[in-house]
């Protein structure tokens, strides 16, 4: 029995997401938490709006583990950011300024850009101190190119993460995205479900939908592989 515990590797992520309105980042949010319930896993999430428009800042903290989480609300020391647009950073649009503030120790920046962020002198410092590990996913052009509506983008994000950490489990998430799609078993607000039905709209059938849903989560779990970005694989070679 000790030996089995010994085993057992606790996963807890506190992740904040930033983006812009219409990009879904409370979609995903919802995506990936509901998924790691449906893996039978723990997770809270707060979403916050703000005004709810198109290009507005949109925030949502999310919390995963393997174990039980007591904690609600905002998540001021992430370990986790994920960044759906440039803008957060280069334009500043964020709730939370500089974008990385609280960002706990090596703790993962991933990134929708397909190519590097030019960060100030400042930012590239501090970046530097926290040992911040910077990731950088070509999310859009993963959306357009598999799904062909950049409407997709969140679901190259929420891929991402689960390739990078294994949890919510591939097989899981797809779930999830079926539920949200499909099942309408999880509660939004209006401006989240007018998103919803825009995509809805882009396809003619909701199994034509969800086909292009995996297509884009598929891609993003083999592109952080791909990359080497998954924290089991990681583990694996440190520990050999």
């Amino acid at each position: 029995m000790a030996e089995e515990a010994q085993e057992f590797e606790v996963k807890r992520y506190n992740i904040r997401m930033a983006g812009i309105g219409g990009q879904g980042v409370v979609t995903a949010s919802h995506i990936v938490s509901n998924g790691v319930v449906i893996s039978g896993g723990f997770s809270s999430l707060v979403p916050f709006f703000g005004s709810e428009k198109r290009n507005a800042p949109v925030e949502s903290y999310v919390r995963i583990s393997n174990q039980t989480i007591y904690e609600i609300g905002e998540i001021i020391f992430p370990n986790v950011l994920m960044i759906f647009h440039p803008s957060v950073i280069t334009l500043g649009k964020s709730y939370t300024m500089p974008f990385y503030t609280g960002l706990k120790q090596k703790g993962i920046i991933l990134i929708n850009s397909k190519k590097p962020i030019p960060f100030t002198r400042d930012e590239q410092r501090e970046l530097e101190e926290k040992e911040a590990r910077i990731y950088y996913l070509p999310a859009t052009e993963m959306a357009n190119d598999l799904a062909k509506t950049d409407l997709a983008t969140n679901m190259a994000m929420c891929g991402a993460i689960s390739g990078i950490f294994g949890i919510p489990d591939p097989k899981s998430l797809a779930l999830s995205v079926k539920d949200r799609f499909v099942g309408k078993g999880i509660v939004v607000s209006g401006g989240t479900a007018a998103l919803d039905s825009a995509i809805e709209k882009k396809f003619a059938k909701k199994q034509k939908l969800l086909e292009a849903n995996q297509a884009v989560l598929d891609g993003a779990v083999q592109y952080t592989i791909d990359q080497g970005w998954s924290e089991d694989e990681r583990s694996t070679v440190a520990k050999a």
